[in-house]
């Protein structure tokens, strides 16, 4: 049975929303020619281009490149909420006291979050290509996740990790959960080796400015 690729996605959602090649293109600003190659996996997406083409489509950079995940809300509409961007020293006593120092900047957002949300900047190459090393992420802690959403994780060794959540269940019965990278060069965690907490999931992200 042939396995289902990353240009098989692309066209499957592409037809799904009823849009051809040239529309699609012209949603993205590249050529036509560019979405054709990506559909017959001559080339692949990458970097702002993966990003967008997550947006047009509807779904989440993960299951275009995996085939993991689920469509991700983008939002539309001005809340004038306003979130703090923390420092990755400052994240341990936001979850627990919800109070910062006075000396971060903050985010402005556009649906409603919950009152713990925060925003972090991207500082590892884990989840590349579809985030990049300065990349702006707004996280929820109160959004539970879904298979293939980007979580935030807290790992008892290398501290906060922004990984892909995948749940898992034993032949016995047993529930765990894996947190993938999309860089081959990052291992896959399994909580049944690692204590592992997962702290938020990912409602945004922002390319880096």
């Amino acid at each position: 049975m042939k396995k289902e690729t990353i240009g098989d996605r692309i066209r499957l959602r592409r037809k799904s929303l009823q849009l051809t090649q040239k529309a699609l293109a012209a949603q993205l600003a590249v050529s036509h020619v560019a979405v054709s190659q990506w559909e017959k996996e001559e080339t692949q997406p990458r970097g702002e281009n993966l990003l967008r083409l997550a947006e047009v489509l509807s779904c989440a950079p993960a299951w275009l490149i995996d085939g993991e995940g689920q469509v991700f809300v983008f939002p539309s509409t001005e809340t004038g909420q306003q979130i703090p961007l923390l420092a990755r020293t400052a994240l341990d006593n936001w979850l627990v006291t919800g109070l910062v120092s006075g000396d971060e900047t903050s985010v402005s957002v556009d649906t409603a979050l919950s009152a713990g949300s925060f925003a972090l900047r991207l500082e590892e190459n884990a989840m590349q290509p579809a985030c990049q090393c300065g990349d702006v992420l707004l996280f929820d802690p109160e959004v539970l996740p879904q298979p293939g959403n980007y979580v935030l994780a807290k790992h008892p060794e290398h501290g906060y990790l922004l990984r892909v959540w995948r749940p898992r269940q034993t032949e016995q019965g047993e529930h765990y959960f894996e947190l993938a990278a999309l860089n081959p060069d990052y291992p896959l965690l399994r909580s049944t080796q690692h204590a592992l907490q997962v702290v938020a999931t990912l409602v945004e992200m922002r390319r880096r400015f």
